[in-house]
């Protein structure tokens, strides 16, 4: 529903503005009780999106009548090889939900609070040009309202990291945590801590450092540890400074150049390091279905932190849209309330959801970081739409 990447390149804010879209009666059988998805609909809206020019998608649902894999497309332009239906991607800002819910642990165990400042946990370094993490709490990192720029909107940075030939050039270059603060701290804040919500990957820096700070090692074993072995998510793994995506996957496509915009890079490489903390996160259909399925059911968190994360703020860019601790909110024209959170990075594009009773998932992959206006419509007709009679 909205995907954050590369600015001028990926849209940051909402992918489309058609939330009229929604419009689809629930399904409801003549009893009144619910009647069984018909995916029909979703395959088609697969098939559609890559008619449309995405190059292939990986789809899995799951709800209490079991679970639906399919694949559209091609896991390989140049080879014609499909995309494989338990492909690992790169997940993007997906990786917000995780370290969130690990912040949540750490507050039911009196180890944080979440009005504490940043300052607390992390001081010293959040400073100069007006920002100050004195006035900056854990909480306004995770709902983004804290006002910190986001380091992917700085020119300079996009055109040296995400973009054209500088993408090319930097691609494999690794890059430390402070690097990026360093490139958002030199703007000064979009709006004061707590003034709205505007998504920024500083904020997502700055959680999984205080989870080190609080649990005095990675933050990658702190998730590791807490969710994805609790969970056996076995297709999900950081990738460090690794280049490389663990198989079974497909390759990744960017459109790099918007001077040039048939040109299509194959940009499955890229070292893991840049996106530390924010969307360094690798996945699968299957284990993010298994995640927020798990997460809504009350199996990560107890019901006080379960209900910390879904007390939400508006996103002033998504109108009808609301934003919790590492999730997103949104009820669509057909009733159904929905958690979802999406990514993007270069080459992939990510989206997760599932119902508030934590029964109904949907986990999808686009091999391109383009073709988002499709994501609306793929989403509307897993959960909007009339089963045929």
């Amino acid at each position: 529903m909205r995907t954050r990447a590369r600015a001028g390149v990926v849209a940051m804010g909402a992918v489309v503005a058609a939330i009229t879209a929604f419009t689809s009666p629930a399904p409801v059988s003549r009893d009144g009780a619910p009647t069984p998805v018909d995916h029909s609909a979703t395959q088609r809206a697969i098939d559609a999106a890559v008619r449309a020019g995405v190059p292939g998608i990986t789809v899995q649902t799951r709800d209490t009548h079991g679970v639906w894999r399919t694949a559209s497309g091609v896991g390989n332009r140049e080879t014609g090889a499909p995309r494989g239906k338990n492909d690992r991607f790169r997940v993007g800002s997906i990786s917000d939900t995780f370290v969130a819910t690990v912040l949540l642990q750490m507050e039911a165990e009196k180890r944080l609070s979440l009005d504490d400042s940043v300052e607390r946990h992390l001081p010293g370094l959040v400073t100069g040009n007006g920002n100050d993490g004195r006035r900056i709490t854990v909480r306004q990192l995770l709902n983004h309202t804290s006002g910190l720029f986001d380091y992917l909107a700085d020119k300079e940075y996009g055109e040296t990291y995400l973009q054209g030939d500088g993408f090319l050039r930097h691609r494999y270059d690794t890059l430390t945590p402070g690097q990026r603060l360093k490139v958002a701290f030199s703007h000064e804040p979009l709006f004061a801590p707590g003034a709205r919500h505007s998504f920024s990957s500083t904020n997502d820096v700055l959680a999984a450092l205080i989870v080190e700070k609080i649990a005095g090692r990675p933050y990658e074993d702190e998730v590791r540890d807490r969710i994805i072995e609790p969970l056996g998510l076995e297709a999900t793994s950081y990738p460090g400074s690794s280049v490389r995506l663990p198989r079974p996957s497909s390759r990744g496509y960017s459109k790099l150049f918007p001077s040039q915009p048939e040109r299509v890079d194959d940009v499955t490489e890229m070292n893991g390091s840049q996106g530390w903390g924010s969307s360094d996160l690798v996945s699968s259909a299957r284990d993010l279905n298994r995640f927020y399925g798990a997460l809504m059911r009350g199996k990560l968190l107890p019901p006080g932190q379960l209900k910390e994360m879904k007390t939400t703020v508006a996103n002033p860019d998504f109108p009808g849209a609301s934003y919790g601790l590492g999730i997103e909110r949104f009820e669509l024209g057909c009733g159904t309330v929905l958690w979802y959170h999406d990514g993007a990075v270069p080459g992939w594009l990510t989206l997760a959801a599932t119902t508030e009773d934590g029964r109904h998932q949907l986990a999808f992959d686009y091999n391109a970081d383009w073709g988002a206006e499709t994501v609306l419509p793929l989403v509307n007709a897993e959960y909007c739409t009339e089963p045929a009679p």
